[in-house]
């Protein structure tokens, strides 16, 4: 026992050096009492609009989230008023967040619960995990958030500032391997303030102890943090390649293919022929094959329909 209390015992062979536990948690606890940030999704116990705010925040920058959060809840204000909506109608309003996909499994969850749990988002991590889109971190950060359960769940902020306080980085792109990260995070978990503690640390890793340049001077934990100022810039690495055409990824082309149909209103198909100039301006017959396979893989993504009309392809969100 140190004079500020235990340290965190890690279920390991060969456990961690680590800060005291009683003290690491005082702290980020103080710090996020004075310099939490206030979101729209935070102190409120509704597992719909908790549920919407992380599907939201997957790979989607929060600033872009606060602006699109309610105009969606204002068009589905409820999981019930999702279920019902057709999914066209659901990709349409998700306009501008990016991986549509993401609205795809978000409409096709909310039919489930709609039809397998009476309308009512699920309050056990198995039944949330057996949900479309729904994983681990997004299970527990429901139970955490909407039914107050003293939970720990680990996204890449929380992982990335566990590793660096309880082991030494060699440099900002390291970080312990997940299942070890979840490991830590369930060790060191502020069961009392849960709620409280999980945001604090998404807060400081998303904020001060961010992926290149964390700011180990501003930051709450400089003197608990084994990592504190050692750390080194990360080795190049290459990025795995991308589909792409002319230098532009495929991803790039289907989004902006969603956004055509978007643009062409409610219910109403396009010709296939038509798109191709509006998303690749050198669009030309040799590109007909090309275009015709974004077009399968979007449909069978449950984005896009794609019928006939007088034997002329045409395509219509789904």
């Amino acid at each position: 026992m140190s004079a500020h209390g235990s340290a965190v015992v890690l279920p390991s062979r060969s456990p961690l050096p680590s800060p005291p536990v009683r003290l690491l948690q005082r702290t980020i606890l103080q710090w996020y009492r004075r310099h939490g940030r206030s979101l729209p999704w935070r102190g409120i116990r509704d597992p719909y609009r908790i549920l919407l705010s992380e599907v939201m925040l997957q790979q989607t920058q929060v600033s872009r989230v606060l602006v699109k959060y309610p105009l969606f809840l204002k068009r589905f204000p409820t999981i019930a008023a999702l279920a019902r909506a057709r999914r066209a109608d659901v990709v349409r309003t998700w306009q501008g967040m990016g991986y549509n996909n993401r609205a795809v499994r978000l409409h096709a969850l909310a039919q489930e619960v709609a039809a397998r749990h009476k309308g009512r988002i699920p309050g056990t991590e198995e039944a949330l995990t057996s949900l479309p889109g729904i994983g681990t971190y997004t299970a527990r950060a429901i139970l955490c958030s909407a039914f107050g359960m003293p939970v720990s769940f680990v996204d890449v902020n929380i992982r990335r500032l566990l590793s660096r306080v309880f082991q030494k980085m060699p440099d900002t792109g390291s970080m312990v391997p997940e299942p070890r990260a979840r490991e830590i995070a369930e060790a060191a978990l502020d069961r009392t303030h849960a709620y409280d503690w999980n945001q604090a640390l998404m807060d400081i890793g998303a904020t001060i102890c961010t992926a290149r340049n964390p700011l180990c001077t501003a930051c709450p934990l400089a003197r608990l943090c084994i990592s504190a100022g050692s750390m080194g810039a990360p080795a190049p690495t290459k990025k795995k390649p991308e589909r792409s055409l002319y230098g532009i990824p495929h991803r790039i082309y289907r989004g902006r293919i969603i956004e055509q149909l978007r643009l062409s209103g409610p219910r109403r198909a396009l010709p296939l022929a038509s798109l191709g100039p509006k998303v690749l301006p050198q669009f030309g017959p040799r590109h007909t094959g090309w275009l015709e396979r974004l077009m399968k893989g979007l449909e069978r993504d449950g984005l896009v329909r794609i019928t006939s009309r007088r034997g002329i392809p045409v395509v219509r969100l789904a």
